[in-house]
């Protein structure tokens, strides 16, 4: 029996999906799909089969691992800094694109694959979520992951993968900015915010206030007098 053709396609991280991508673009060779860092293939398969062709060495976050040589217990030191990825970190605080992000890593080789550990320094921007000034949060990351090695029957959500002795740090980068940013970012602890009836920065002007004023949904019932309530009987029915 032949089976038809599985299509596929790989995210970064050495990891796949079945689904096929409709934007995509084929710039490999016929029968491949070639994406940033990844070459995926359409090759014959069954059921959720996955053909990882390889990681684009020349990627900034892309770690070469054959000096490890699968030998359990081998390891060394990567220090490096690269530019941030685009859409790091959250809709209130994100790592500028192109920002120097600096790594100091332990690449170990383990049984199973290989662990990754480490440090990540960095800074984000955004606006106080009182006062809505900008603000530079600095970041230093904690990192780990373990990267199984091609054949592991780790599903895909439980660890990374090693494809062609490399790994990809991007989405260990990401994670581990994303949980480290403050859900409500500050400027300072005891930030005052915004006036809420002009919107006048408080921190500027600490005695800043208002008259007090009526509640404009009540402006209509302001001339009524205890005699204008419906009910109330009048001078001549008393």
């Amino acid at each position: 029996m032949t089976w038809p053709p599985c299509p596929v396609t790989a995210r970064t991280d050495g990891r796949s999906r079945n689904s096929r991508r409709a934007d995509s673009p084929n710039t490999g060779p016929p029968g491949t799909v070639a994406t940033a860092s990844t070459e995926v293939a359409f090759l014959p398969c069954l059921g959720s089969g996955v053909h990882l062709l390889s990681l684009d060495p020349n990627a900034p976050l892309v770690l070469d691992t054959r000096e490890l040589a699968r030998r359990p217990g081998s390891q060394r030191q990567v220090s490096r800094s690269v530019p941030a990825p685009a859409e790091l970190g959250t809709v209130v605080l994100q790592v500028p694109e192109g920002d120097p992000v600096g790594l100091e890593l332990r690449v170990e080789s383990v049984m199973e694959g290989v662990l990754v550990t480490g440090t990540a320094q960095t800074r984000a921007a955004g606006e106080c979520a009182r006062c809505l000034q900008e603000i530079d949060v600095h970041l230093d990351v904690d990192l780990q992951e373990l990267y199984v090695y091609p054949e592991s029957d780790a599903e895909d959500d439980e660890a990374g993968r090693v494809v062609d002795d490399r790994i990809d740090l991007d989405p260990l980068l990401r994670d581990a900015v994303v949980l480290a940013l403050p859900f409500r970012p500050l400027c300072r602890d005891d930030c005052p915010g915004l006036c809420p009836t002009c919107g006048a920065l408080l921190a500027d002007d600490p005695a800043h206030g208002h008259d007090e004023q009526d509640d404009p949904r009540w402006a209509a019932l302001a001339g009524w007098t205890h005699d204008d309530r419906p009910g109330t009987p009048g001078p001549d029915e008393e």
